[in-house]
């Protein structure tokens, strides 16, 4: 059976890892071009993005570490028994992980392009600096996959642990042979 807890834990931290990854959304950096007496340079509001992606990160990491501890990452310990409840399990597991590294891709790409900032200057007769920020919709494409990441985890956990109720059949049907002396 499901642990409850578990399911409940999961779901805040997803849901943590959520509201940080919008709310990096709604605060990317933006710039603006200040003049000096010789040269233009871009000013960068506050960098407060940067953090809550690196946030929305890390809870959907331990999210998705508690999960795959507690279903042996699929791999370890017994086999589980043959069904559907398997055969959707292993299915929502290759699912879980592709979203997983897809949420995490956006979000650290995320947040390393918003840290960026670029750092020189131009004279007053030349082209005004490009002050490069980050586009609009990484952290929400971040978002929808830590969305995503959370559903089909959760899923996965709930036929996994459905499987592993099972009892595999042992096949001991034939006629045993004795020891040979």
């Amino acid at each position: 059976m499901a642990s409850t807890l578990l399911l409940v834990v999961v779901f805040v931290f997803d849901l943590v890892a959520f509201a940080l990854a919008v709310a990096a959304e709604q605060r990317r950096a933006s710039a603006r071009i200040a003049q000096d007496a010789n040269s233009r340079y871009c000013v960068y509001e506050t960098d407060i993005a940067t953090g809550m992606g690196v946030g929305a990160l890390l809870f959907l990491l331990v999210s998705q570490v508690l999960v795959m501890v507690a279903t042996r990452c699929m791999c370890c310990g017994r086999a589980l028994s043959p069904g559907r409840s398997r055969a959707l399990a292993i299915f929502l597991f290759i699912t879980c992980w592709v979203t997983f590294i897809i949420a995490e891709a956006c979000l650290l790409a995320g947040s390393v392009r918003n840290a960026y900032h670029t750092k020189y200057r131009t004279v007053l007769s030349a082209n005004p600096p490009s002050c490069e920020t980050l586009r609009k919709g990484v952290f929400g494409a971040g978002a929808a996959f830590v969305v995503f990441t959370g559903i089909v985890s959760e899923l996965y956990y709930v036929f996994y642990s459905k499987s592993d109720e099972g009892v595999i059949p042992t096949r001991d049907n034939g006629i045993r042979m004795g020891a040979f002396n």
